[in-house]
């Protein structure tokens, strides 16, 4: 009966080693086909346009002209926008909900943070263009204007659109997974060393910056990682809300795009051969925009993990 276990277990873990060397390899595959297929499909831009695809800000196809540089400075600003707004949010929140609110707040305001990460993208674009637009154009865009004219950011009409309300809605909803992320690493520091630290004369704010973020420094750079990734690839509710121009402007308040918004409005729409191609060519950069991202990512975190595991 042992041996009969014994040829059942080995058995079992043969066949659990081979299914997931296939998840692996099939995940190496599905990445390999992404950039193959985008590739072939960008044959004809990449032939044409060479690397001056990259910044040539010229967007005409009646002309056959194409350029990313106004896509790539739409998607790099907007994204840059949200995280800064993102960032400093998440992280009070988080501490909000691990080291302040009492259980029968942190429960519930916990809870919300979830749900609204569920909450689809495109609701987040309608009520960008029905609410948040007309309070861009109405209050906020023209006290900025006012009050900050001395910077080209902050320069233009108040049309609500643009770049700016582009990366607030972002902000809002990558705002859920980066908040749950960090608030779980706070949870996870062991009490021993916030005791240790409180022991020793430290306010909270002294145990929170200096033993739960270093203890937790991974996990809130993978967490921001994990925002700049979602924000960089987000496709309709930036749709709504950009303006959809290819013009590059140092103004925040100008209508402008992203790589996936200029897919989502065009590619329908797109006959011709060349075209197709000019398409298919942002989205190769795109891919690789978020792939370089999530090298640094891991390069960082790498560093982070040893960072924290010399100064233990």
């Amino acid at each position: 009966m042992t041996d009969e276990r014994r040829r059942t277990g080995t058995a079992g873990d043969k066949l659990l080693r081979a299914a997931a060397a296939a998840a692996a390899a099939l995940v190496l595959f599905l990445m390999a086909a992404l950039f193959v297929g985008l590739g072939w499909h960008s044959a004809l831009s990449l032939s044409k346009f060479g690397v001056g695809f990259l910044w040539s800000s010229e967007w005409n196809p009646v002309a056959g002209r194409y350029g990313a540089l106004s896509s790539i400075y739409g998607t790099l600003v907007t994204t840059a926008v949200a995280m800064l707004v993102a960032i400093p949010a998440s992280v009070l929140l988080a501490f909000f909900l691990a080291e302040i609110a009492p259980p029968a707040i942190a429960k519930p305001v916990g809870y919300a943070v979830e749900l609204f990460a569920a909450v689809p993208s495109i609701i987040f674009g309608m009520w960008g263009l029905f609410v948040l637009a007309p309070i861009m154009s109405e209050h906020v865009q023209p006290f900025l204007g006012e009050a900050a004219s001395f910077l080209p950011f902050f320069s233009g009409p108040p049309m609500g659109i643009g770049m700016l309300t582009a990366g607030l809605i972002l902000s809002l909803m990558i705002l859920p997974y980066m908040t749950s992320v960090i608030r779980d690493m706070f949870e996870m520091t062991p009490r021993s060393l916030k005791e240790a630290a409180y022991g020793m004369g430290a306010t909270r704010w002294e145990v929170t910056r200096k033993v739960v973020l270093r203890h937790g420094a991974k996990a809130v750079a993978g967490a921001f990682f994990l925002g700049l990734g979602r924000a960089m690839g987000e496709t309709m509710a930036v749709t709504f809300v950009v303006g959809n121009s290819h013009r590059i402007s140092a103004s925040l308040f100008e209508p402008a795009n992203t790589i996936a918004s200029t897919l989502a409005n065009e590619f329908a729409e797109a006959s011709d051969p060349l075209y197709l191609s000019a398409l298919a060519e942002l989205g190769l950069v795109l891919l690789v925009m978020t792939f370089g991202i999530n090298l640094l990512a891991r390069r960082m975190l790498d560093r982070f993990g040893a960072g924290s595991g010399g100064a233990r």
